[in-house]
């Protein structure tokens, strides 16, 4: 069995983070980040579930998400996953957007896997300079070439990327975003939008594409994660956050960020005291 090695890094330069997950066999289970994703496939095969779609992905294919598409994906054949990664804060895809578009408007892609090899020649460039710590001159360079390419070919605007919702729904999104720290359930919610428990379930999961418990724990984990990034210590993210307890924080985090909290919080306290932009976390 080929070992499994998981390694982070924060660019400080670029504002985003590269990470390389090699011999990986546990599945991803249903989520969704706050930030867009773009990915390469280099060894194994999965199936993806992504916006409610059904995908088999695979060698040299290319995983593009927007910030809020429900997305897992489980082991297909006999063979580990290779897979390289970046996530790109809105902020950073906004100015980015604006320079290569003239317009400061978020992108949508309209495609979550594409095959493109032009995109994998400069995504697999891009992501190697960030792991060696590549000076900023090249890594933007073809940074600004890899999205370029991605928004011509592939982009709309954001909005259109957002399936249309019902007002209960967005009510209730409205209402995890700004009472996560806080115990809630269903009667609470349901009671609030004038919704049964099943039809709130069943509207909420076709919209999003995860449940509403599935939501909030995602708002929880995204949250903590600005937490650690700030040097927070995982109890502390935990109770900040709406976790009961730091196992059940660990246990969720780890799931579906591929790292511990503490682990994640020691690559950007290792930055912060080398003075520089690279870690790995193994």
């Amino acid at each position: 069995m080929k070992k499994e090695v998981r390694t982070i890094v924060y660019d400080e330069e670029l504002d985003m983070e590269a990470y390389y997950f090699q011999g990986t066999e546990k599945p991803f289970p249903n989520h969704f980040h706050e930030h867009y994703v773009i990915g390469l496939m280099e060894n194994g095969l999965r199936n993806l579930s992504c916006r409610n779609r059904q995908y088999m992905i695979g060698e040299n294919q290319i995983l593009l998400l927007n910030p809020g598409d429900n997305h897992g994906c489980v082991q297909a054949d006999h063979r580990a996953m290779d897979y390289r990664g970046l996530n790109i804060p809105r902020e950073v895809m906004l100015d980015f957007a604006g320079e290569i578009t003239g317009k400061r408007e978020l992108p949508g892609f309209s495609e979550n896997v594409i095959e493109d090899e032009t995109a994998v020649w400069y995504f697999r460039g891009l992501h190697q300079m960030i792991m060696e710590g590549e000076n900023r001159f090249g890594k933007e360079e073809n940074l600004y070439l890899l999205l370029s390419l991605l928004m011509q070919n592939y982009g709309q605007p954001f909005e259109k990327c957002i399936p249309e919702c019902r007002e209960e729904i967005e009510e209730v999104c409205a209402f995890m975003e700004n009472h996560y720290t806080e115990h809630m359930d269903l009667n609470q919610i349901c009671h609030d939008v004038g919704l049964s428990k099943s039809t709130l379930l069943r509207a909420f999961t076709k919209s999003k594409g995860v449940t509403p418990y599935r939501y909030l724990e995602t708002i929880r984990v995204n949250r903590a994660k600005r937490l650690l990034e700030q040097g927070v210590s995982p109890l502390e993210a935990a109770l900040s956050t709406g976790f009961s307890d730091q196992s059940h924080f660990t246990n969720y985090f780890n799931r579906f960020i591929g790292l511990s909290p503490g682990a994640y919080r020691d690559i950007f306290m290792s930055v912060k005291k080398s003075g520089g932009g690279k870690n790995h976390g193994k």
